[in-house]
């Protein structure tokens, strides 16, 4: 290779971590290890476009005709589509990508995948196969990209399908994800809507994966804190998800909490079920070290536009500090599914479910007019 050659290659150092996922490490031809996160801008689930800009794109597309077998669309924005192809079949289709969120390659691709499936089973669905989503420098070693997408393969064969082909093109800065298809019978589908006053609001992953993520990116995070970040992030919501449609009616809304943080998602739950709520914040489960490193300013970018979108909705205790507050923004990856049960399931919930573990966080307060009088309250 000439020195002035701006190429970067990969030597692979790996280890097998508790949770049975390989790590390693990367590195030039001159040997200083090159980071991922450091190749870009946004990471993860923090690089979603905000929610208010993202409802502006959209509004052109909710006018379309919508097709009989079309179940959920564009007309009721969900985590997925679902078309209807027989009375006992329907296919979900969804797709998500994004920049590096760790420097691993192989973990990154864990990661990507395991965010991109998610979306599958909080439509109560089980994944068929998947479609590889990549943009690449062209001056990036592609060994590195063989080890990302290595891990999506495991990722996606973990949740019962197979990576089945993808699409590459040249980028300035990586991005990997996957376009998953999936299946559900068309009446136990789970959506965001169906909310009802009384309800309970549960939640299957701690939160805090945008904190601790760029925690690491500015090389600050402890080891111990890093890696419960990596085993949430990695671990399928498959199971969550097959109890809830196990649950049946008692569950009534259904979805994952990804970019726009715990109250961006649960406001859109709750604009869809036209219904308000209340979330106790000392109920929130939260990773090892999420205050700590919001302290040291460990926050990201799509925090505050979460923030800047959600505050006209949301009234937050002014007994929070500015600290737990940020919780409430922070943008996450691959998080757990968040959930309107009827009381009466918690019990037997918690009974039934021994390998997965869901926090009662909050309830659904009262039925609201429209969109407009819905209110989020954090105390």
């Amino acid at each position: 290779m000439q020195s002035n050659e701006k190429r970067v290659t990969m030597s692979a150092v790996r280890a097998i971590t508790e949770s049975g996922i390989y790590q390693g490490s990367f590195f030039m031809t001159t040997n200083s290890k090159i980071r991922l996160t450091s190749l870009a801008s946004c990471a993860g689930c923090a690089a979603k476009m905000g929610p208010g800009t993202l409802t502006q794109v959209l509004r052109p597309l909710t006018g379309q005709i919508a097709l009989p077998d079309l179940l959920v669309g564009l007309q009721n924005i969900d985590d997925a589509a679902v078309y209807r192809v027989n009375e006992q079949q329907a296919i979900i289709s969804t797709a998500d990508f994004f920049p590096p969120v760790v420097d691993d390659p192989y973990t990154f691709g864990t990661i990507a995948a395991a965010n991109a499936v998610s979306d599958v089973y909080a439509m109560g669905g089980q994944v068929l196969m998947a479609i590889n989503l990549v943009a690449w420098p062209a001056d990036l070693d592609t060994e590195i990209l063989s080890e990302i997408l290595r891990g999506g393969r495991d990722i996606v064969a973990q949740a019962g399908g197979a990576v089945a082909g993808g699409h590459t093109v040249i980028d300035t800065e990586p991005k990997y994800g996957l376009s998953v298809t999936g299946i559900v019978h068309p009446e136990h589908i789970l959506t965001k809507g169906g909310a009802q006053p009384g309800d309970l609001l549960i939640l299957s992953k701690p939160l805090g994966t945008g904190v601790i993520t760029t925690a690491h990116k500015q090389e600050t995070v402890t080891d111990d804190d890093f890696q419960a970040a990596l085993r949430s992030m990695q671990r399928l919501n498959r199971r969550a998800s097959e109890i809830l449609v196990q649950a049946g009616p008692a569950v009534h809304a259904v979805t994952d909490i990804t970019g726009f943080g715990i109250l961006g998602h649960s406001w859109e739950m709750a604009a869809q079920s036209k219904t308000s709520m209340r979330f106790n914040f000392a109920h929130l489960p939260l990773l090892p070290g999420v205050l700590h490193y919001i302290e040291e300013s460990c926050t990201t970018g799509g925090a505050r536009r979460n923030e800047t979108y959600l505050t006209p909705h949301v009234n937050i205790t002014k007994q929070l500090s500015t600290i737990e507050r940020e919780i409430l923004w922070d943008p996450q990856t691959s998080g757990g599914l968040f959930a309107a049960i009827d009381p009466a399931l918690w019990p037997s919930l918690q009974a039934l479910t021994p390998d997965v573990t869901f926090w009662q966080i909050g309830e659904v307060t009262e039925k609201v007019a429209d969109e407009a009088h819905v209110r989020l309250e954090v105390y």
